[in-house]
C-alpha cells in the first residue's frame, strides 16, 4: 500500500457550510418556490463548472422564467456567497500541514464564486496547491479531474487521500486510483479523524 502523503479536501460540506442551509436565505426571497428555483438555477450552474462564463446572467435568466422580480446579484450573495468556514476543518488542515503532510483544495466552482473564495476565505494561504475546477477545464466527478488533480500536486494518485461529501465524487477519485473517503461536517471532525487513520493519516497532536 502506498504511503499517503497528501490530503485533497473539498469545499461545501467538508471545510464550509451554507449557515442555515442551502435554502434558508433563499426563502426570504422566493418563498414557497425556493427549492424549485434553485434546483434549475442549479442545474443550469453545473456546465459553467469547468469553464469561464458568468453565472449570474444565467441566474438572472431562471429569475425571469420564474416572473420573480428578485435580482440575481441579491439572490446570489443570499445563497452562494453565504459561506461560513468550519473552524474546527480548517484547524484540522493545519494541523495536517504541522505534521509534514501537503494539504490542497480540490472544488467545484463556477468562475464568479471561485473568485470570491480567493478574496474572502483564508484558502490561498492555508493549501499548498488550490484546484477549482473553472481553473482546470473540468469537473468532479469526472475522473479527469482527479489526473489533473495529481499532475498539479505532483504525486502519483495513490499518495493522496480526498476528502468529499459527495458519493459520485468519491468514487471519480477512486477510478483513478485515487484512495477516498465520503465525509460531511454535520457527521463530526471525530468521524473524520477516524476515517484519517484507516488510511495511516495523522495530524500533528493525534496518533493514527
Amino acid at each position: 500500500m502506498t504511503t499517503i502523503r497528501h490530503v485533497l479536501f473539498d469545499a461545501d460540506g467538508v471545510l464550509q457550510e451554507f449557515p442555515g442551509g442551502f435554502y434558508h436565505e433563499a426563502e426570504q426571497l422566493l418563498g414557497d418556490r425556493t427549492r424549485e428555483i434553485l434546483a434549475v438555477a442549479s442545474a443550469r450552474e453545473h456546465p459553467l463548472l469547468s469553464g469561464t462564463d458568468d453565472f449570474l446572467p444565467v441566474l438572472a435568466g431562471v429569475l425571469r422564467e420564474f416572473d420573480v422580480d428578485v435580482p440575481a446579484a441579491d439572490l446570489y450573495a443570499a445563497v452562494w456567497q453565504n459561506i461560513e468556514p468550519s473552524a474546527v476543518s480548517l484547524d484540522l488542515v493545519q494541523r495536517l500541514r504541522d505534521a509534514d503532510y501537503g494539504v490542497h483544495l480540490g472544488t467545484n466552482q463556477v468562475r464568479r464564486r471561485a473568485d470570491h473564495m480567493r478574496a474572502t476565505l483564508p484558502y490561498d494561504e492555508l493549501f499548498d496547491v488550490k484546484l477549482y475546477s473553472c481553473d482546470l477545464g473540468v469537473a468532479k466527478p469526472d475522473p479527469a479531474f482527479f489526473q489533473k488533480a495529481a499532475t498539479r500536486i505532483g504525486a502519483d494518485p495513490a499518495a493522496i487521500l480526498f476528502i468529499d461529501d459527495h458519493s459520485p465524487n468519491v468514487e471519480g477519485a477512486r477510478s483513478m486510483g485515487m484512495p477516498a473517503v465520503h465525509w460531511r461536517i454535520p457527521e463530526g471532525h471525530d468521524v473524520l479523524l477516524e476515517l484519517l487513520a484507516e488510511h495511516g493519516v495523522a495530524p500533528a497532536g493525534h496518533d493514527a
